[in-house]
C-alpha cells in the first residue's frame, strides 16, 4: 500500500479505534457491517473507481456511499465510510483492503472488551495447526469447486460453539476472502493481527518433542529481550526437526542449530 493509502488508513484507524473503545458489544456488528461493504466493492470495480477517483469531490462520494450503504449498516459504520471516501487513495483496491483491516480490527476489539482476545488468539493458532496436520482438510477447504459457503460450514463444523463468535466469524472470513494467498496464510495473518491488539509478537516454536511451561516462559522472556517486545510462544510438535527446536516470527525463520543467540537459548532452557 502506498503512503497517501496508508496514510488515509492510518488517520481512519485513529479514529475508529475511539469508537471501538466505547462500543463494546457492537464493535462485532461493526465488523460484520464492513466485511459487507468489502464484498460490494470487490464485487464492483464501477463502484470501487467510483469511490476512490481523484477528480471527484469528497462530499460526492460520500453522498454515493449515503445513498448505497447508509440504509444498511449503523451510523457509526456510515460516518466511517464518508470519512474514508473523503480521503486519497493511491489505488482503486486499497479503499476495500483497509475496510478489511478495520473489520477484523472491529472484531478483534469485540473479543477484547468481552476478555476473550487471548481465547481467539489462541483458537486461530489451533486452526492453523489443525491444517498443517490435515492434508486432506486442506484440500476440501481449497476445493474451488465447493461453493464458499459449502467449505464454510466444513470448518465451522470442526469447532461448532466451541470457539468465541468471533473466532467463528474470522474463521469464515478467512475462508471467503482473496487478500492471502491460502486460508492458513489469511488465519496467520488474523492471529499475528490478534497478538499485535495485545502488543505481542508471535513467536510459532516448532520442537522435536513437548516444552514445558519453564521452557516456554523462558523462551519467551530470551526472545523478548532479543526483540524488545513481549512474546507470545505458540509451541507445535514436529519430531522431525532438526537440531530439536525452529522458531518463526512473521517471515524471519531461526534455526536454533545456526544462530549463536538461540544455541545460547537452548542452553537456557536445558536448565
Amino acid at each position: 500500500m502506498r503512503a497517501s493509502s496508508q496514510g488515509s488508513l492510518t488517520a481512519a484507524t485513529d479514529r475508529w479505534e475511539a469508537v471501538l473503545g466505547t462500543a463494546g458489544a457492537d464493535s462485532f456488528r461493526f465488523g460484520t457491517e464492513l466485511f459487507g461493504v468489502v464484498d460490494v466493492l470487490d464485487s464492483s470495480a464501477a463502484l470501487r473507481r467510483a469511490l476512490t477517483d481523484p477528480s471527484r469531490s469528497g462530499e460526492d462520494k460520500a453522498a454515493v456511499v449515503a445513498g448505497i450503504f447508509g440504509p444498511k449498516v449503523s451510523g457509526e459504520v456510515a460516518d466511517l465510510l464518508a470519512g474514508l471516501v473523503r480521503s486519497r487513495w493511491s489505488a482503486e483496491g486499497d479503499l476495500a483492503d483497509s475496510l478489511e483491516q478495520l473489520g477484523t480490527t472491529s472484531l478483534l476489539a469485540g473479543a477484547e472488551a468481552r476478555g476473550e482476545l487471548i481465547r481467539v488468539e489462541d483458537e486461530l493458532f489451533r486452526t492453523i495447526r489443525l491444517l498443517a496436520d490435515n492434508r486432506e482438510l486442506r484440500l476440501a477447504l481449497a476445493d474451488k469447486d465447493r461453493t464458499v459457503a459449502d467449505r464454510q460450514r466444513l470448518l465451522t463444523s470442526l469447532f461448532g460453539a466451541r470457539v468465541a463468535p468471533e473466532t467463528a466469524a474470522l474463521l469464515e472470513r478467512a475462508l471467503s476472502t482473496h487478500r492471502a494467498p491460502t486460508l492458513t496464510a489469511a488465519l496467520v495473518r488474523l492471529n499475528e493481527a490478534a497478538a499485535a491488539r495485545r502488543q505481542q509478537l508471535v513467536a510459532v516454536v516448532t520442537a522435536a518433542r513437548p516444552l514445558t511451561q519453564v521452557q516456554v516462559t523462558r523462551l519467551g522472556e530470551i526472545l523478548a529481550r532479543a526483540y524488545g517486545r513481549a512474546v507470545q510462544v505458540n509451541v507445535a510438535l514436529d519430531p522431525t526437526v532438526v537440531g530439536g527446536l525452529r522458531i518463526q516470527l512473521g517471515d524471519e525463520v531461526i534455526d536454533a542449530t545456526m544462530l549463536s543467540r538461540l544455541d545460547e537459548a537452548q542452553r537456557r532452557l536445558a536448565g
